[in-house]
């Protein structure tokens, strides 16, 4: 198992197991691999991932619980949700933000659920009001600065249907200026203009159809 982590466009997997993914990984320059667990190693590793020649990193411990306990514990974790939309046609709604194509989420409020939080977040950012949450689909991580604070987003995406003859009316205030239903063959090309964690998600989605 291994859980990836993007540092801007760099994907840091944590992991319990050498497999065929992570073997082929560690023999590059660009990528750094540690297998020792200690404050020293994950302050390293969290350097490692923010210099420009690296291009990846692989962190093993043979225990995955443990390992994610000790690295998390570094970051601030600000939790998030958002969904994967499908209309009947099985088109995918993509929102246009801050210069690329994303998937409505947002943070979770105080005491709200990752599926509450999920369907407040795709009504408030795409005017979608009959929304069906369908199930859970995927987890996503990724770090960012917010001043002093080093932040680490656990994203949690869920699938969901609806129809397409609701209006599509985007927030504004988060600085949303598009939206739009993609046909699946047309994914491929939005990939090239949005964020890692996105289009991993997107990804998976165009495998499970």
């Amino acid at each position: 198992m291994h859980i990836k982590i993007f540092f801007n466009d760099r994907p840091l997997f944590l992991c319990d197991a050498m497999d065929e993914t992570m073997q082929p990984m560690i023999h590059h320059d660009d990528i750094v691999f540690i297998d020792e667990l200690n404050a020293h190693t994950i302050k390293t590793i969290i350097h490692e991932m923010q210099q420009p020649r690296v291009h990846a990193g692989v962190f093993y411990h043979k225990d995955l619980p443990e390992l994610k306990k000790a690295f998390f514990k570094k970051f601030t974790l600000v939790t998030a949700a958002g969904g994967l939309v499908y209309n009947e046609k099985k088109d995918v709604l993509l929102i246009f933000r801050r210069g690329k194509w994303d998937l409505p989420k947002g943070k979770m409020e105080k005491g709200e659920s990752p599926e509450d939080c999920a369907i407040r977040e795709v009504r408030e950012e795409t005017g979608l009001q009959k929304i069906k949450l369908d199930k859970f689909f995927t987890l996503t991580y990724h770090t960012y600065h917010e001043g002093t604070h080093f932040i680490l987003k656990e994203s949690h995406w869920f699938l969901m249907k609806t129809k397409s003859d609701q209006p599509l009316t985007p927030q504004t205030e988060e600085e949303i200026i598009e939206i739009k239903w993609a046909k699946q063959e047309e994914i491929p090309v939005y990939l090239m203009n949005c964020f890692p964690s996105i289009a991993d998600v997107l990804k998976m989605a165009l495998k499970a159809t």
